[in-house]
């Protein structure tokens, strides 16, 4: 599937260049003020967020961090309060037709019609885009997504991950560039969200910007090459995914020892080490106060002897928790 965006009237410069920022937030606010003698809450705090052209960006962050604002924002169904969006280099406010046609929103509930055949649903939503019937695409996406043998059943009769998939491909009709993805795979068993990453992978490699919001870290992990970490309406972080896995300071090392020990020698207890097995001391220690060949040689010192050594990576599940304190994963 080409990423043709045959519907946009892009001005020469827009067509000349393309914009090397899919997304940019600069200044962002949202205060949505009380009534009736309730006080004002401020939903997002100064957020800046740039996304390049291209990636595959995630957007993570406790429940009531401020995720979904701004992609109600990003699509304009919520106003900002004060700050700066624009989507594909279009303003959303000065020209919002165009940013509204840069975004496909794949939305976490199942609003489809349950009379409708994916192939009606996607020729209803290119309708609603002004799209002529020579530049809709809908064989090539039903294709795309892996729902071509379904494309005359309707959408009542499908699987829940077939309905995600649907989702998707009702997004992309209009070929926007920048696809956001809410919670696309909540309540979705493993095997079809893996179905599922495999079609919004393939809409990336094609070039589509993708934003996901999940709260599966492992999830963001996976897919994204790229991730913003929000809490409290403020972004604590935003961060290549690599780069950000480098920034915990903690690290796991699990010591198998050559036989069982009954009590832990002294000068090893500066590392606080815990005996998981009569044999086995697991010892998380922090990267900048210690080097493992430290701890190595304090446990030689003590007269035991290793027979092997497991390392524990960190993972984004570590980040977030050390950033937002949540106790939950992803909540």
């Amino acid at each position: 599937m080409t990423n043709s965006n045959a519907n946009f009237d892009y001005p020469d410069n827009i067509l000349a260049t393309l914009p090397n920022l899919a997304v940019s937030i600069k200044g962002l606010n949202k205060t949505y003020f009380g009534q009736n003698g309730q006080p004002s809450k401020i939903a997002l705090n100064s957020v800046d967020i740039a996304i390049p052209r291209g990636r595959f960006f995630g957007l993570l962050g406790p429940n009531g961090a401020g995720k979904s604002t701004i992609i109600n924002i990003m699509a304009g169904l919520v106003s900002k309060t004060s700050g700066e969006v624009r989507v594909w280099g279009f303003d959303i406010e000065k020209d919002e037709r165009r940013a509204r046609c840069a975004i496909g929103v794949v939305p976490q509930e199942l609003n489809l019609d349950p009379f409708f055949t994916p192939r009606e649903i996607l020729e209803v939503q290119a309708g609603l885009y002004g799209l002529r019937k020579k530049e809709r695409r809908t064989e090539e996406i039903l294709e795309t997504v892996g729902l071509i043998e379904k494309a005359d059943s309707f959408s009542r009769a499908l699987s829940g991950g077939m309905r995600r998939r649907l989702l998707i491909a009702k997004a992309m009709v209009h070929s926007p560039p920048v696809l956001v993805l809410d919670e696309p795979t909540a309540g979705v068993d493993v095997e079809l969200r893996q179905t599922l990453w495999k079609s919004i992978r393939k809409l990336n490699q094609m070039g589509t910007t993708v934003l996901l919001t999940t709260h599966y870290l492992e999830e963001a992990e996976e897919l994204c090459d790229s991730i913003a970490i929000i809490d409290s309406g403020r972004v604590v972080a935003c961060d290549t995914t690599e780069a950000l896995l480098k920034k915990v300071d903690n690290k796991t090392v699990v010591l198998i020892l050559s036989k069982p020990i009954e009590t832990i020698p002294e000068q090893m207890k500066q590392f606080n080490p815990v005996q998981s097995s009569p044999n086995e001391l697991r010892i998380t220690y922090r990267q900048s106060s210690h080097v493992i060949t430290d701890i190595i040689s304090e446990v030689q010192s003590s007269g035991l002897s290793i027979i092997d050594l497991i390392t524990e990576e960190v993972e984004l599940e570590d980040i977030f928790m050390q950033l937002t304190g949540s106790k939950n994963k992803g909540e």
